[in-house]
């Protein structure tokens, strides 16, 4: 996978670009806690980052799909390191509340969805036929006659959702684990190294070095053109479109654009990785409150990066084992896992026994996360693709931002321990509704496309 023409030139400043994700909240944790002496403020700033990154992620991710990565990307990234200096100024000189929480908004508003942009990236790069939005042919155009009825099912079976008869590559999994892996690194480099920034260096170290990275990888990352993913604009059609289709008027021909939050599956997910988020978000304020209450600070890098390298390993797990089984299934079982070992987070009263634990949790999150990835490339066409990925990285950041408030409150009244139990009913929520709901995580067309007959020009999906 990494032979891939042109991998390289994207993924090395992409992985500096990402490190918002990891080193925003646990930073702005670590500078508000200092300047004013409460969890609960600091997850609240730190919450109102993540709120806005959810909200606004999508449309960023929306956007990139229609106009193109750069485009959304060099504006995106000036505006952060900015936004992120502004937060870091006020806080340094005690600004009121109402001031840290306008500072915050753009500075979450404005995190770059490298991430999800990468993955966009490499289904470019691995399945260039998908990500073309010239070569795709609607299974409808020949509808009417006996060739088209044939050629719906046909297509209906390769499991491709834009209708196309055509086999996969099989390394879009392996790329998928392999994000994910990457998604961890950054995780397990982040929190140490804005942690080691805000106790040794300054309070703001880790502020800062999150703008800098964010601003120099972003730019270097925007500037790789020729592995973007080719822009879906929406397109009028010519005579053929109205031919084709039977339609006249001004729209004839028109492609509407597709929202990645239309499908049910892709809404599902989002509430798996809400679940998710709050597992990274009670993680970050009841590790950084234990050690403060035990006497050791400097411990909280440490204890968050193990927690984080066991996501990691599992990803790479993930990524070397070829899978047979169904990826719903995979969730689901994984998910249930999940929940079980976050249910033993309160319980541990020193370091080591808590850093196991949290290891063993990080080993769980991996497999959840990259199937729900893989899954988002049988359910959603590649025109919103990138919309796609960022819902779910906007749901983990919505999650992680309300986990961080629930914690820091649970922390501030009744100690760390308590705040140890938002991880356990976040994903307990999240493991209801997708077993509830894992219904709506098998693609569409996986049924029968029957098509036929005069004046039936659109395929009918039959469960």
């Amino acid at each position: 996978m990494l032979r891939t023409p042109g991998a390289w030139s994207f993924l090395l400043p992409g992985f500096a670009a990402r490190q918002p994700f990891a080193m925003l909240t646990i930073g702005i944790v670590l500078l508000v806690e200092h300047t004013t002496g409460s969890y609960g403020t600091a997850g609240a700033v730190a919450a109102v980052t993540g709120v806005s990154m959810a909200l606004f992620a999508p449309q960023s991710g929306k956007l990139a799909d229609r106009l193109g990565q750069a485009a959304v990307l060099v504006p995106g990234v000036l505006v952060h390191g900015a936004s992120v200096a502004l937060l870091t100024a006020l806080a340094l000189a005690d600004a009121p509340l109402w001031a840290l929480f306008a500072a915050a908004v753009p500075a979450g508003a404005s995190v770059p969805q490298v991430g999800p942009m990468v993955r966009a990236r490499w289904t470019t790069a691995l399945d260039p036929a998908s990500a073309d939005p010239s070569s795709a042919r609607p299974a409808s155009a020949d509808t009417g006659s006996a060739g088209g009825a044939s050629a719906g099912t046909a297509a209906a079976g390769t499991g491709d959702p834009d209708g196309r008869s055509r086999k996969r590559s099989p390394l879009l999994a392996t790329a998928a684990a392999f994000e994910s892996v990457t998604d961890e690194f950054t995780f397990v480099v982040g929190p140490v190294l804005a942690t080691a920034l805000c106790t040794s260096v300054h309070p703001a170290g880790g502020l800062v070095a999150e703008a800098v990275l964010t601003v120099t990888g972003g730019l270097l990352f925007a500037a790789q053109r020729r592995t973007q993913p080719p822009p879906h604009r929406t397109a009028r059609g010519g005579r053929g479109a109205s031919a084709a289709g039977g339609a006249e008027g001004p729209t004839a021909g028109r492609k509407r654009p597709v929202s990645a939050l239309s499908v049910p599956g892709v809404r599902v997910l989002a509430v798996v990785f809400l679940g998710i988020g709050s597992v990274f978000g009670g993680m970050q304020v009841s590790l950084t409150a234990f050690t403060e209450e035990i006497g050791q600070p400097g411990l909280n890098g440490l204890l968050y990066g193990t927690f984080a390298a066991g996501n990691m390993l599992a990803g790479l797990a993930c990524g070397a084992i070829a899978w047979r089984g169904s990826a719903r299934r995979r969730l689901l079982t994984a998910y249930a896992v999940l929940a079980l070992a976050t249910s033993f987070l309160w319980a541990p009263g020193a370091p080591l026994p808590l850093a196991a634990l949290g290891l063993l949790v990080g080993l769980c999150i991996a497999p959840a996360m990259i199937t729900g990835y893989t899954l988002v490339e049988s359910l959603v066409p590649a025109s919103a693709r990138t919309e796609a990925f960022t819902w779910l990285t906007g749901a983990v950041a919505l999650g992680q931002a309300t986990a961080v408030t629930a914690s820091g409150r649970l922390a501030d009244t009744f100690g760390a321990s308590a705040g140890f139990t938002v991880p356990l009913a976040g994903t307990a929520l999240a493991l209801a509704v997708a077993v509830t709901l894992r219904g709506r995580l098998l693609p569409a067309h996986a049924g029968r496309t029957v098509t036929g007959g005069l004046h039936h020009r659109t395929p009918v999906t039959v469960d």
